[in-house]
């Protein structure tokens, strides 16, 4: 497929990068192509949402040669045509390594927060928020409400022999309108084009009268463990085969946290235009360790 003839640019390639800031090793990937599987259009999103990608070690020297050292905190709209290839990125913020700007650390780190930015919104043809964060950061949890849902199954009695995505085991009873709020922590799929395995929390919470069966979003979330996609994909797949079961005006909200990989880590975010979650709002304006919140 095209998308995955763009990935392959750096993906499963040796490569050294640059020593040097080069914004030529960025590649752009665009949503459409995975998203026309699943009946999700580009001009008509059935969903609004985010990519947040953490990046752990970016560094750069100043114009002394001192090195500066940060997290950095990036954020997107789902809503753009694109998304970065992770390893591109990386190589990109390495290219920052060696090279040098301003004449202090803050100097440093604006120069740089300035560069990134526009180059990211440029070459996703969209608006990039760009944030450094430092060690005085306040942590505090936003997924506290959510439960287990290995809680509320009978693993004994719980089967799962179907590991490509199968939304066929998706159940549900009617019931009176209430709320859930579940995490999962073994969401396992697998890169598109190295086939490396990527690890994640999934967070789903929704509003129905419906009532999808734990055990059968278990089967379900299980199933990707050997689907082949990009983190956010995975997330915009779990959100639509959800939001086809439920009514169409029922609240959605889907989130995962995935492990962090060559130091970047990747937090897709979708969730229905009338979702009112308090975690939804709180992730607007705040960034993760794991699976705790950083203020900016």
């Amino acid at each position: 497929m095209q998308t995955d003839k763009i990935a392959s640019t750096h993906l499963g390639k040796k490569s050294s990068g640059s020593e040097n800031y080069d914004p030529s090793l960025l590649v752009a990937i665009p949503r459409e192509e995975n998203r026309k599987q699943y009946n999700i259009k580009n001009n008509d999103l059935p969903f609004n949402g985010f990519d947040i990608w953490h990046a752990y070690e970016f560094s750069a020297l100043t114009q002394n040669g001192l090195p500066v050292t940060r997290l950095l905190k990036i954020k997107y709209n789902c809503e753009s045509e694109f998304l970065v290839e992770s390893k591109s990125l990386k190589l990109y913020l390495n290219s920052f390594n060696m090279s040098k700007f301003g004449m202090n650390t803050d100097e440093c780190l604006n120069i740089c927060k300035k560069i990134i930015a526009d180059d990211l919104s440029e070459k996703l043809q969209t608006k990039v928020a760009v944030n450094f964060l430092n060690n005085q950061t306040t942590k505090t949890q936003i997924f506290k409400e959510f439960d287990n849902i290995m809680n509320y199954v009978d693993e004994k009695n719980l089967k799962v022999e179907k590991f490509k995505e199968a939304p066929e085991f998706l159940e549900v009873q009617n019931l009176k309108k209430e709320e859930y709020y579940l995490t999962f922590d073994s969401l396992r799929s697998n890169c598109r084009v190295t086939h490396q395995p990527d690890f994640g929390d999934a967070f789903i919470y929704y509003k129905s009268k419906k009532h999808i069966t734990e055990d059968s979003l278990v089967k379900y979330l299980s199933s990707f463990r050997s689907e082949f996609h990009f983190h956010e994909e995975c997330v915009e797949m779990i959100y639509k085969r959800l939001s086809d079961i439920l009514d169409k005006d029922d609240e959605l909200f889907v989130c995962a946290l995935y492990t962090r990989r060559g130091g970047i880590d990747i937090c897709p975010v979708r969730m229905s235009k009338n979702c009112e979650i308090k975690a939804a709002d709180m992730l607007l304006d705040i960034t993760k360790f794991a699976r705790c919140g950083v203020k900016q």
